[in-house]
């Protein structure tokens, strides 16, 4: 492109072409932002004009930044974040959470008790824009454009922080049915002879049981008939009578209460707080702040 004498961007397109440069597609990123592709195409090029650059590659299903396109992304990315932290720490502290809040949780979590908090702390926030997704997979909060993660087990990346929502534990469980049928085990090592339903999910490392028991910690290998990558999938195939089950207590609660599930070896857990997980410079954001408060709250009754 030619160069030309540069003018400002204005910090909306920034924050467009970074959501473009997460989605690698104008027709995806005009579905995030209630926009039509030609309005974010136009904003690209007017990027690009006012800062003599190419910014992506253009193909007929999908763009790719150029290097010139990567060097401004982290440009990008650095002054927005100022920018953010600079209207948080200047913001009265009881001011309104406000703008866009994007969260991310497991499929069970999210549907069974994220989204209704979420549902009653939209309504205390009005200003506030909230984005819930789901996956049984951890996420790549930044590149991905996550403000929250709401997760169970530790957090390694030393980029993010991590605040306990509430303190909870895994617990090994079967259908009354399966039980009859095989026998309970006795002992943790006795897991590698029963069909064990195995989860391919977030922290859990696939086939490999860590537990707290009265020696300590222990280990097993467990395998079974039946995998899958949905923990409510592998729940329901427990109430079926395929196999035990390696759950978060909060998950199987209600199975335990009705008897479609019960509880295996209950000297064993394995530990599975559940935390609230964000970028280290939103740790002092007044909507990621707010949030975190009002699950804490709410959410601490699905510990036990």
């Amino acid at each position: 492109m030619n160069n030309q004498a540069i003018t400002a961007p204005l910090l909306e397109d920034l924050r467009l072409f970074c959501v473009v440069a997460r989605k690698n597609s104008f027709a995806e990123s005009a579905k995030e932002l209630g926009a039509s592709p030609a309005y974010v195409s136009k904003r690209i090029a007017l990027l690009e004009t006012a800062l003599g650059v190419r910014l992506f590659h253009r193909t007929t299903r999908r763009v790719v930044m150029t290097e010139d396109g990567g060097n401004v992304h982290d440009w990008a990315r650095r002054i927005l974040d100022d920018v953010d932290q600079m209207m948080e720490t200047v913001s009265s502290p009881k001011q309104v959470p406000r703008g866009l809040l994007k969260i991310s949780t497991s499929f069970a979590l999210g549907r069974k008790y994220v989204s209704p908090l979420l549902s009653a702390f939209a309504r205390l926030h009005p200003a506030l824009r909230i984005q819930l997704e789901l996956f049984d997979r951890q996420v790549d909060m930044i590149n991905e454009g996550f403000d929250l993660d709401i997760r169970v087990g530790p957090v390694h990346e030393p980029h993010l922080f991590a605040k306990r929502i509430i303190s909870s534990q895994r617990v090994l469980c079967a259908s009354p049915d399966y039980l009859t049928r095989h026998g309970a085990p006795e002992i943790l090592s006795d897991l590698t002879r029963h069909q064990c339903l195995v989860i391919r999910e977030r922290n859990q490392s696939f086939g490999i049981w860590r537990m707290m028991g009265p020696k300590g910690a222990e280990t097993v290998k467990v395998a079974g008939g039946l995998a899958s990558n949905h923990g409510e999938i592998i729940h329901q195939w427990a109430i079926d009578g395929h196999g035990i089950i390696l759950r978060s207590i909060w998950d199987v609660a209600s199975s335990l209460e009705d008897g479609s599930l019960a509880r295996v070896l209950p000297d064993y857990s394995q530990e599975a707080d559940l935390c609230a997980v964000y970028p280290l410079q939103l740790k002092n954001s007044a909507k990621v702040r707010e949030c975190v408060r009002f699950l804490q709250k709410h959410l601490d009754v699905y510990a036990r």
